[in-house]
């Protein structure tokens, strides 16, 4: 039997005024806490809920629950207000020394783990949980740098799950494209990237068009170094066509 800890708090301020925001860390017996934040924007209009998982990079890693907000949060949250969309807004935090994904950032290829990293398989869980409680029409994963690998492998690991992806600077295992051909995929990395190399999306994206996937979408950045987060952030353009797929139908 799995015993669950929540410690709720609220957010001292909150990012924007119109979302609801708590923070919690999650507990369970055989895998890592995992503290996270959530916010529930419009959750006075009408239909089902967007949920969204965004998994953070490398240098927002820790217990704070804090720093995970560091990239992407503010810009989602806005957006959302602004365009009244009802949404969850999922921002877990990896543990310090612990990755997504288990491999080296700098590899130029790798083959997928039979099983998911001790964190993402805490999100995982947390998404499960999420899920039940919101009843979510469609669920939506993200994330930067080491949360771009995290997203990878999370889509390959459950494709039928999600409405659509969008890996921001990552890699994952070519392997796994056929199991991607039916998804909606934004991937964004930036040519001048030294941290991880920009075949790592390059080489996901022509496995994914050469099994027959058409939904992908490739923006490959010119000059723009392992922060490529930060245009597509800032492009209302990334939250638009995010939002804009529906649920996938069964």
């Amino acid at each position: 039997m799995k015993s669950w800890k929540l410690l709720l708090f609220c957010l001292a301020a909150v990012l924007l005024p119109g979302a609801v925001a708590k923070g919690e860390t999650m507990k369970s017996t055989g895998t890592v806490p995992l503290p996270y934040r959530q916010f529930v924007t419009n959750s006075d209009q009408p239909g089902g809920y967007a949920l969204v998982l965004f998994l953070h990079g490398a240098g927002e890693r820790g217990n704070d629950n804090e720093a995970q907000l560091r990239h992407g949060c503010r810009e989602l949250l806005a957006y959302c207000e602004k365009n009244k969309i009802k949404a969850v807004l999922l921002f877990p935090q990896c543990p310090a020394g612990k990755q997504w994904v288990d491999e080296p950032w700098n590899a130029l290829r790798h083959t997928m783990h039979e099983t998911p990293s001790a964190p993402l398989a805490a999100a995982m869980k947390l998404l499960d949980l999420k899920e039940a409680e919101f009843k979510p029409d469609r669920v939506y994963a993200a994330g930067i740098s080491m949360g771009g690998y995290g997203t990878w492998d999370l889509i390959s690991r459950q494709p039928d799950r999600f409405a659509a992806a969008l890996p921001i600077c990552g890699g994952g295992d070519v392997a796994q494209a056929p199991k991607l051909v039916k998804l909606p995929i934004l991937a964004v990395h930036g040519s001048a990237d030294v941290t991880v190399p920009v075949s790592r999306s390059r080489d996901m994206v022509r496995a994914i068009w050469n099994a027959g996937g058409s939904q992908i979408i490739y923006q490959e950045l010119p000059e723009v170094g392992h922060g490529s987060w930060g245009p597509a952030f800032g492009n209302t353009n990334t939250w638009k066509w995010l939002f804009s797929q529906p649920k996938p139908q069964k």
